[in-house]
C-alpha cells in the first residue's frame, strides 16, 4: 500500500511513524519552514525533521493547487493538522482520510484540543474522516474517545496522537468494509485558530483561568497585564474574593484571588526577563497577605 503523507505539528509525527512502519511512504507534505522565537530562527517542522531522518521524500509548498500527487500513485492520502485545504483534483487522487483531532462533528477547524478543554468537556478524542471540499465536512469512518480530565493540550496532543497511529492501521486495512457516516451538521461547532491575545487572564473566573492555561500549553501561554504565569493550579472554584488579592503564602506558592475561585501561583515571568518563582518575586516587591499582585 503506498501512502502519501500530509502533517506538520508533532501530533502528526507519532501517525507518520506508524505509517512508516506499516506501509511505502512515497513523499510527505508538510508547511514550509517558518521563523520562530525572538530571533526568528528559520525552523522545520516537526513531520520534516523525521521525513528527512527517515530519508522520505519531503515536499513544503505554500499552495497546494498546482501539486500533481498522482505521480507518487498512492492508495490513500493521509493528513493530520496539516494546515492547508486540499483542493479539488488531490481529493480525487485517492480516498483522502484525515486524523482530526476532536469527535466530530464537533470542532472543526484549526484548535479542536484546545477548543475541548477551555468548554470543560468530559470527553475528546480522533475522527478518522474520509474528506471533502469543506473544511472538516466529510463522512466519518471511525473514532475513538479519552477523557478530557485535568490534562494540558500538550498531554492531550501526545494521547491523541498515540491513538490516532493506531486509529488510521485500522482505517486503512478495514477500508473496504467501512460504511462511512455522514456527520450532522446541525451539531457542528467550529474551533478557530488560536492568537496570542487568546492567552490575555483578567482574574475574573479561576476556572476559566485553569482551563486557559490547561488550553494554552505551550503557546500562547496565559498572562495578565504585569507577567506571564508559567505554573499555576486551581485552588477553588466557589468563593468570592479581590481579583489579585494574596490570599495565602506558603510553600506550594501564592493563592491569589479572583472574582470567584482562587489559584495557587508557582512561577511567574516579567517581559523581557526569566521565570522566578512567585514568593521570590513577592519578596523582591515586599508584598504581603492582603497585598494586590495585580497593582
Amino acid at each position: 500500500m503506498k501512502i502519501v503523507f500530509m502533517g506538520s505539528p508533532e501530533y502528526a509525527v507519532k501517525i507518520l511513524d506508524t505509517l512508516n512502519k506499516n506501509f511505502e511512504i512515497t513523499a510527505v507534505y508538510t508547511q514550509p519552514d517558518k521563523p520562530v522565537g525572538r530571533k526568528k530562527v528559520l525552523t522545520s517542522t516537526p513531520v520534516k525533521k523525521y521525513a528527512l531522518e527517515n530519508n522520505l521524500k519531503v515536499f513544503t509548498p505554500s499552495s497546494l493547487k498546482q501539486e500533481d500527487i498522482s505521480r507518487f500513485n498512492p492508495d490513500f492520502i493521509v493528513v493530520a493538522a496539516y494546515g492547508l485545504l486540499l483542493p479539488k483534483n488531490i481529493l480525487t487522487t485517492a480516498p483522502c482520510i484525515n486524523l482530526h483531532a476532536s469527535l466530530l462533528p464537533k470542532y472543526r477547524g484549526a484548535s479542536p484540543i484546545q477548543s475541548a478543554i477551555l468548554n470543560g468537556d468530559k470527553y475528546t478524542g480522533v475522527t478518522s474522516m474520509l474528506m471533502d471540499e469543506g473544511l472538516d465536512t466529510g463522512d466519518i469512518l471511525c473514532w475513538d474517545y479519552t477523557d478530557v480530565d485535568n490534562k494540558t493540550s500538550i498531554e492531550l496532543f501526545n494521547e491523541l496522537g498515540d491513538m490516532a497511529a493506531k486509529q488510521i492501521i485500522y482505517t486503512l486495512n478495514n477500508f473496504d468494509k467501512i460504511k462511512p457516516l455522514k456527520q450532522n451538521d446541525l451539531m457542528a461547532t467550529y474551533s478557530p485558530k488560536i492568537k496570542k491575545e487568546n492567552g490575555y487572564v483578567d482574574f475574573e473566573n479561576a476556572l476559566i483561568m485553569d482551563r486557559k492555561f490547561r488550553a494554552f500549553q505551550p503557546w500562547p501561554g496565559i498572562f495578565c497585564n504585569k507577567f506571564k504565569i508559567n505554573d499555576m493550579i486551581l485552588y477553588d472554584i466557589e468563593s468570592f474574593n479581590k481579583k489579585g488579592e494574596i490570599l495565602k503564602i506558603d510553600k506550594e506558592g501564592v493563592i491569589v484571588g479572583c472574582k470567584k475561585g482562587s489559584v495557587v501561583l508557582k512561577t511567574i515571568q516579567i517581559p523581557g526577563k526569566k521565570p522566578v518563582d512567585v514568593i521570590s518575586y513577592l519578596n523582591g516587591k515586599r508584598l504581603k497577605i492582603g497585598d494586590n499582585i495585580l497593582e
